[in-house]
């Protein structure tokens, strides 16, 4: 049996997957990925993609950040989501998504030097992949995991040509599992996992029509129709999702899980097109069709020994709040540093065991957030009236009477605009996608109390610098006027600090610190005549700290330490603090 070694191997090239090897890559770090199909992702399932997501990718360079935006459909088109009986049908409402309001608008460019946009995953994953295999990383496509073996001194991981049926062994440090949501690796590494597999039904159908005359003038990503009791069958309620504007979509129609799942074939696809669309002639170019199950599950522990799971290996949830892709990518970000690190000798081993720590509450999060997004279209099913009975006249009926002259029509208009508002909670929710703040031993709080969140964390960001969070974006200048946001200063793989003038025996406490630990540690004096300024004012009311004091920030963007001021001997300070966050 042939015998291959890497540092790291890496089963799966999704969005997890290939994040983490292009990362790891980038950080000089050998890895392998293994695709057990002969190409990247054949469908656009993954879309949306948060601000977060876009500064890691920001990150990897501006190269990467830019092509993304070149194939994406930018946030001035992502709209407000349409809620309707068909798209040639009635309006029921919409509802304000992906920063369209302009107060949303503005707190997300406050926030970060990235935009949100919408990126198919058959652009996103061929874009990750692309600049790992780029960089560094060995891929083998059309190669299946079978099995692992752990030593201590790494993992021996069986995997099978699917071409040939010949199996092959590879010897690595660690093995990384972004196989999926029916994850072999996670089954295998005995992961323990909360929730359920499989709690209701859906189909996909990906298809081409120019439906320009339809939405050109209301764009949006997602269209929800309902149409209870349709003729079509399912339950009635389902979307039409833009892939491409204004040629390419994404049906997604319920059924009953109780039931057996519906076969699609082109028939039957053009059949429910023309019924959601509300054209009867309507010609598709069908590119696809599967049935799928909503999940609600999330791993406890997202490693074991020298084994580490990460995207939907490990939280496994519906689409709602375009939550999934973008979490496996800030998995990887999370994760690749630390490996590094460990691989190069500059930390122990026991900064791997701060991955579950910070990770899995994201998990349990995101998980609990997508399925809750569905249940909460109670309120609106309430309103229109279609939520105790079964009969799709009286449905209809009940939709109808909105458009009535009375005061019971009066009432029901308000509380159906209220239902509207209340899917901010899975279109709108900023807080979601960029408050995550990590306790671990690979952070050091001593004992600074953290800040209570003054508005809802679910829908709006709270910046701060307390240890844990993510470092807040300001925009500062250099001594040409060009700006640079205070997330391009750091990351990169390195260890960065910020101070401000007085601050300045941090730079040697860091040269000092860096040299004894083997670690790289960029340092940034923000104030005038530095290489960098506040001229704008951005920075200092986001600090937190006096401009003596000290923020060192992970390769991940996050805080891991802070000094409010200036200490007696910061090098000895430095030392303490990065013995500990490495682990060494």
């Amino acid at each position: 049996m042939a015998e291959f070694t890497t540092d790291v191997l890496i089963v799966g090239s999704g969005p997890a997957g290939s994040a983490c090897a292009a990362l790891l890559s980038t950080y000089g770090v050998e890895n392998m990925v293994v695709n057990m199909y002969r190409w990247l992702a054949n469908t656009p399932r993954a879309h949306i993609t948060n601000q977060r997501t876009m500064e890691v990718l920001r990150d990897l360079g501006p190269e990467v950040e830019q092509e993304a935006y070149l194939h994406a459909t930018s946030d001035d088109l992502m709209g407000g989501t349409v809620f309707c009986e068909s798209l040639t049908g009635e309006e029921i409402g919409r509802a304000p998504s992906w920063g369209l309001h302009p107060a949303s608008r503005g707190e997300r460019r406050l926030a970060s030097p990235t935009k949100m946009n919408d990126l198919p995953q058959t652009f996103m994953e061929p874009l990750l992949f692309k600049t790992a295999c780029s960089r560094g990383t060995e891929a083998r496509m059309s190669t299946e995991y079978v099995s692992h073996t752990q030593t201590d001194e790494g993992v021996i991981t069986v995997c099978r040509d699917r071409l040939s049926g010949e199996e092959f062994t590879v010897r690595s440090k660690y093995l990384v599992g972004a196989d999926g949501g029916n994850s072999k690796v996670a089954k295998n590494a005995g992961l323990p996992f909360e929730g359920k597999m499989g709690v209701r039904g859906s189909m996909n159908i990906w298809f081409r029509a120019d439906l320009s005359e339809l939405v050109a003038h209301r764009p949006a990503v997602l269209y929800p129709i309902m149409q209870p009791g349709a003729e079509v069958g399912g339950i009635g309620m389902g979307l039409i999702r833009m892939v491409r504007p204004w040629n390419e979509w994404l049906i997604v129609w319920g059924y009953d899980i109780n039931e057996p799942a519906p076969v699609i074939d082109e028939a039957k696809a053009t059949e429910i097109a023309r019924q959601l669309v509300g054209k009867p002639d309507l010609e598709i170019k069908l590119l696809g069709a599967n049935t799928w199950t909503v999940n609600n599950m999330y791993a406890t522990r997202m490693q074991d020994g020298r084994v580490f799971c990460m995207g939907d290996a490990t939280h496994r949830h519906p689409p709602s709040g375009g939550l999934g892709s973008n979490t496996s990518i800030q998995d990887a970000f999370n994760l690749a540093w630390k490996l590094a690190a460990v691989i190069k000798g500059k930390a122990g081993e026991a900064l791997l065991d701060s991955y579950t720590l910070e990770r899995a509450p994201i998990a349990k999060q995101i998980v609990t957030r997508a399925n809750q997004s569905i249940a909460e279209f109670a309120p609106l099913y309430r309103a229109l009236g279609i939520d105790e009975t079964t009969e799709g006249s009286v449905m209809q009926a009940n939709m109808h009477a909105r458009s009535q002259s009375t005061a019971a029509a009066e009432k029901q208009r308000e509380e159906i605009r209220e239902a509207l508002v209340f899917k901010k909670y899975e279109l709108d929710a900023h807080g979601v996608e960029m408050n995550q703040r990590y306790r671990s031993d690979a952070i050091v709080t001593d004992g600074q109390t953290e800040p209570a969140f003054e508005r809802d964390p679910e829908l709006y960001y709270q910046s701060t610098t307390w240890p844990g969070a993510r470092l807040p974006h300001a925009w500062v200048f250099d001594k040409r006027g060009r700006q640079h946001s205070t997330l391009d200063l750091a990351g990169h793989g390195r260890f960065t600090i910020f101070t401000g003038l007085g601050g300045e025996a941090w730079v040697e406490a860091a040269r000092l610190a860096g040299e004894e630990l083997g670690v790289e540690i960029d340092v940034h004096v923000i104030g005038p005549r530095q290489a960098y300024a506040d001229h704008a004012g951005e920075w200092a009311p986001l600090k937190e700290i006096s401009d003596t004091g000290c923020l060192l920030v992970r390769p991940d963007h996050h805080v891991a330490w802070r000094s409010l001021k200036l200490v007696a001997d910061p090098a000895a300070e430095l030392r303490r603090v990065l013995h500990s966050v490495l682990a060494k």
